[in-house]
């Protein structure tokens, strides 16, 4: 059998000033792996120079490589989705370009696909050299994930994988907007390999994951991927129609006694309003699966090619 080769996707945005470590990191792989190697640059509409450092740096570069620029940013996981679409190789890994990520995971994923032919490997954190409030809020967003969303997730999350030829064919056949891609690779299945490790401290920038863009990407995979908000809106109307009920008996015996000799101004505020925000809540939900399938049925792209460039030799 031959020696099976690998491709590293590297997703860039502001990510000028740890290009040249990556660089460094990406031939300590290559020389590691001793097999066909290329590594895959996606520039996702970064508006410093890593993209012409890119350009500038990479004819220099012992190992082989493509440089894609989006046309604008599109976000980190449409750019990794366009990286994995250039790749042709036998194991494609996805790397961070901060190297938080250490390098080594992406030798041990190789490995572990050399010896158990696995379908996709997911990297989990053990430990995280991150500032107490970014761990906290890293760790209840993951926790919310894994409750509504994919419950075989690891609890630290997952920001690095790798996946085989065929696993990454099957990835790259779902053409759904608004989605989550860490959710389409454990809904999936298939065999998995989990490697631990321990993220370390960011040495240059700041992390482009804010919290808008961990909610917003929550909200997507919530609504891509379960309908427990449908099933809890069916349960607090059930819940609505048992008070409501209550209440009317209530308002019936009330009236009987003589307790009430004009309708209740206040009762009858309080079930229009009750009613009003649950009906506003119905339709919010609603609406929002109704605008994810508008969305799907565009069949826009994910991401859009500004331009494709090859230093050295293409796998094949």
């Amino acid at each position: 059998m031959s020696t099976p080769s690998l491709a590293v996707v590297v997703p860039i945005y502001r990510n000028e000033g740890s290009i040249d470590d990556l660089l460094l990191a990406l031939e300590h792989i290559r020389q590691s792996v001793q097999a066909p190697f290329e590594a895959i640059f996606v520039v996702d509409g970064s508006p410093d120079r890593s993209h012409q450092v890119l350009r500038e740096k990479l004819p220099g570069c012992a190992f082989p490589a493509q440089l894609v620029a989006l046309t604008r940013n599109f976000g980190a996981f449409p750019a990794i989705r366009a990286g994995l679409e250039l790749s042709s190789a036998d194991v494609t890994a996805v790397m961070a370009a901060d190297l938080q990520e250490p390098p080594e995971l992406v030798i041990s994923f190789y490995q572990r696909f050399v010896a158990a032919q696995y379908d996709v490997a997911f990297g989990v954190r053990e430990a995280r050299k991150d500032p107490m409030g970014s761990k906290f809020a890293s760790t209840l967003f993951w926790a919310i994930y894994r409750r509504l969303v994919i419950k075989d997730i690891p609890k630290g999350g997952v920001d690095i994988f790798a996946v085989s030829r065929k696993f990454r064919e099957r990835l790259l056949m779902l053409n759904e907007s608004h989605s989550s891609l860490l959710a389409q690779l454990f809904w999936l299945g298939g065999t998995r390999e989990f490697v631990t490790y321990q993220r370390r401290e960011r040495q240059h920038g700041k992390s482009a994951w804010t919290l808008s863009k961990k909610l917003r990407y929550l909200s997507d995979s919530v609504f891509a991927f379960t309908d427990l908000p449908v099933r809890m809106l069916t349960a607090l109307g059930l819940v609505s129609l048992a008070f409501t009920a209550l209440l009317g008996v209530l308002v019936i015996a009330a009236k009987i006694s003589g307790l009430v000799q004009v309708p209740g101004y206040a009762g009858t505020m309080l079930t229009i309003l009750f009613f009003g925000a649950l009906n506003s809540l119905g339709l919010g939900i609603v609406g929002t699966y109704a605008w994810h399938a508008f969305e799907n049925t565009k069949a826009r792209p994910l991401s859009i090619k500004q331009s494709v460039e090859l230093f050295g030799k293409e796998i094949t």
